[in-house]
């Protein structure tokens, strides 16, 4: 630290710079000291940094698994992390990434409400109201398994959707979706790209996420901000997605620019969004605000983006009741996905539900689970040995890969489409026999398209 006079000189924020930088270093000292390991940042959830030792103590993990699994996980430090497999049960939920897709249909109704609006900023208000939506169940912390390369799920009696994913590549991992309605088609390629920076991991969707609403064929892309899980091994797991959020209007050039704050000292910031919804001139005319883990807001504004005279902030989404303690923060919703209450009639034996790893897990036995995810992924490779040994190429039964690259801010995509295959199937399905939930979960996980495989 300079001299008193040089603080002195430089002025007040100079000095309080020059403290605060001190204060840090110390701090970031006493806690790779407590921790034993250098470079080892440990964040507050709260956003305050004063009791990092006291954060660093607090987690999921013991201390005796900490140190296990800090040093396995230094190997892969800068790593894409997506198609690891050598991740401990302990840190998933029993849900798999085709689920996590489909919690996006939660308040599905939003979409409706765009579908039937004439007012074409409103449409943006109730679009990208429902993309925000589902990031009060993304703040979850527990990991998704992979899906198995052919693995589904599909999802019914929920605002009138049809909803299909299907695991289209195994290597990158990849996962292509449809849902459809009366009012709504929503189809989405998706491909996470991660990056593990020692204690947290950042997650880059990406994806192409497009809606078209049926009423006047208006056609919506979304582009997500990124996502940063902080302390997954040491201290309290916790989600922010600092960023940008864009939904556009690719039918008229509208468009919807929204901000998640990042989380900052003591909490500041964390959760909120706003920003506006812009005409094809790039003028404001409707502000939004709100926090991702409450509700979204809107109220009319002129060309500088402030409120119009005469005009209120109406509510426009608020998070649903949800479950007190739950032991996998899941919304009512998400035990709806893992439950029959949302599964079609003639459930396919490639449905997520039916996975014996998952199954385990949402069932408390943490060493089936272990011993059944092992077992999934060893078959996995063995279905490819055999499916290579024929001369044959994966090829996805619900959807087809196209020729279209789309661009993103962290790389370029390819294009699945929806092939229409899985209506026919769902419509001689429905005409069929229903079964029970005991003959349903009597069925057997099957997502292998070349031989169901022994692992032997």
């Amino acid at each position: 630290m300079g001299s008193p006079e040089k603080n002195q000189n430089k002025g007040f924020f100079a000095a309080m710079s020059s403290s605060l930088s001190m204060f840090s270093s110390a701090l970031h000292r006493s806690v790779n000291g407590l921790l034993g390991y250098e470079g080892l940042e440990v964040i507050n959830p709260e956003g305050g940094k004063e009791d990092a030792e006291e954060e660093a103590q607090k987690g999921r993990w013991k201390q005796e698994e900490r140190d296990g699994y800090w040093k396995m996980m230094q190997k892969y430090i800068g790593s894409d992390i997506t198609s690891m497999v050598t991740l401990p049960v302990i840190i998933f939920e029993p849900m798999t990434m085709l689920q996590k897709m489909a919690e996006l249909m939660e308040y599905s109704h939003l979409l409706d409400k765009a579908d039937e609006s004439e007012d074409p900023y409103m449409r943006l208000v109730y679009a990208t109201s429902w993309a925000i939506s589902v990031y009060y169940a993304y703040q979850r912390t527990w990991k998704p398994f992979n899906p198995i390369l052919g693995e589904t799920y599909e999802m019914a009696n929920h605002g009138g959707i049809t909803f299909i994913a299907e695991q289209v590549s195994h290597h990158p991992p990849m996962s292509a979706g449809h849902a459809e309605n009366e009012h709504f088609t929503y189809d989405v390629t998706s491909k996470l790209k991660t990056k593990l920076l020692g204690n947290s991991v950042d997650v880059y969707p990406v994806g192409r996420t497009r809606v078209t609403l049926k009423r006047d064929g208006v056609v919506l892309e979304l582009v997500p901000p990124p996502t940063k899980v902080n302390n997954l091994i040491f201290g309290r797991t916790w989600v922010d997605s600092p960023g940008e959020m864009i939904m556009t209007n690719l039918t008229t050039g509208d468009k919807a620019v929204l901000y998640f704050q990042s989380c900052g000292w003591f909490g500041t910031g964390r959760y909120e969004v706003d920003g506006y919804v812009y005409n094809a001139a790039e003028e404001p005319k409707i502000l939004m605000t709100g926090k991702w883990n409450e509700s979204m807001s809107y109220q009319p504004c002129d060309t500088e983006g402030e409120p119009l005279p005469g005009t209120d902030l109406k509510e426009v989404w608020h998070v649903a009741e949800i479950p007190e303690n739950d032991k996998f923060q899941y919304t009512y919703f998400a035990h709806k996905l893992n439950s029959l209450e949302t599964a079609p009639k003639r459930l396919l034996a490639s449905d997520s539900r039916l996975r014996p790893d998952r199954y385990a897990l949402e069932r408390g036995d943490m060493s089936k689970a272990s011993a059944e995810k092992s077992s999934l992924e060893e078959r996995q490779r063995a279905e490819k040995r055999n499916r290579e040994a024929q001369g044959h190429k994966f090829i996805p039964r619900w959807f087809d890969l196209t020729d279209e690259v789309s661009p993103t801010p962290w790389g370029d995509l390819e294009v699945y489409r929806y092939n229409g295959k899985y209506s026919q199937h769902r419509a001689a399905a429905d005409n069929s026999e229903n079964i029970d939930e005991t003959v349903a979960r009597s069925i057997q996980f099957n997502p292998w398209q070349y031989g169901n495989v022994s692992a032997e």
